[in-house]
């Protein structure tokens, strides 16, 4: 039988890692891809082909310039799953934020979900199915001081989530994102000790998350119910 392709991108660690490990375990072969850490992202490649029997692509390039999104797409003729994983954050004041950083934040979050899901798009719509899922941040939906662009990048990709989920419905394709809390990633490996602590008190579970449940939540969603679609799903232990 065969396998279904799962396209995951920033997968060389964190929670991109744990998503790639989750699909691998249930049967899909993948195409994996980041930015810098190429040793990283080849390493996980051998380790999953191994472990799991399926096949594992890998392509390095910056995903937030089309060109090179377009580059990617040219070997890729069959996709069932998207996953847009990539993204990165800045930390400051917006009128300490330069024009250039500005652009980076947004670029990566937003602009390259668009790359992406217009060169996918059409090869879904050949098979009239697919599932595309953003990961998006509970910051999209609250806004975060000192965190403007990473905000707006993921409000946008939250509003990006919901209308092309309309407008791809009727093709059986379904188009969800999940809104993360504080997960245990390098993202945010910038916090202190002390204010991991200080936000957990604010967490009703008491702890940050973990890459593998935000993993296991955007393997539900791509293997479950094909009614449930154009939806921002928070996964932030109730903060």
């Amino acid at each position: 039988m065969k396998h279904k392709t799962a396209l995951i991108t920033g997968a060389s660690r964190g929670i991109g890692k744990a998503i790639a490990k989750a699909f691998a375990e249930n049967g899909y072969d993948l195409i994996i891809t980041c930015k810098d850490s190429r040793d990283e992202l080849f390493a996980l490649s051998e380790n999953l082909e191994e472990d799991f029997h399926i096949s594992v692509k890998t392509f390095v390039g910056d995903i937030a310039n089309p060109e090179i999104v377009t580059k990617l797409f040219d070997n890729i003729d069959h996709l069932d799953v998207l996953i847009n994983n990539a993204g990165i954050s800045y930390i400051g004041l917006l009128s300490d934020m330069s024009f250039e950083e500005w652009d980076n934040v947004i670029s990566t979050n937003l602009s390259s979900a668009f790359y992406l899901c217009k060169m996918a798009v059409p090869l879904m719509l050949q098979e009239k199915s697919g599932k595309i899922i953003n990961i998006s941040s509970i910051w999209g939906e609250k806004g975060a001081s000192m965190e403007v662009a990473y905000s707006a990048s993921k409000g946008g990709l939250n509003s990006f989530t919901k209308a092309l989920a309309k407008e791809l419905a009727p093709s059986n394709i379904q188009v969800n994102a999940v809104a993360c809390g504080l997960i245990d990633t390098d993202m945010n490996s910038h916090f202190s000790a002390e204010e991991i602590d200080s936000i957990i008190e604010e967490i009703p579970a008491d702890r940050i998350g973990k890459p593998e449940e935000v993993a296991s939540l955007v393997l539900q969603l791509c293997t479950g119910n094909k009614y449930l679609t154009g939806q921002i799903i928070g996964l932030d232990g109730g903060w």
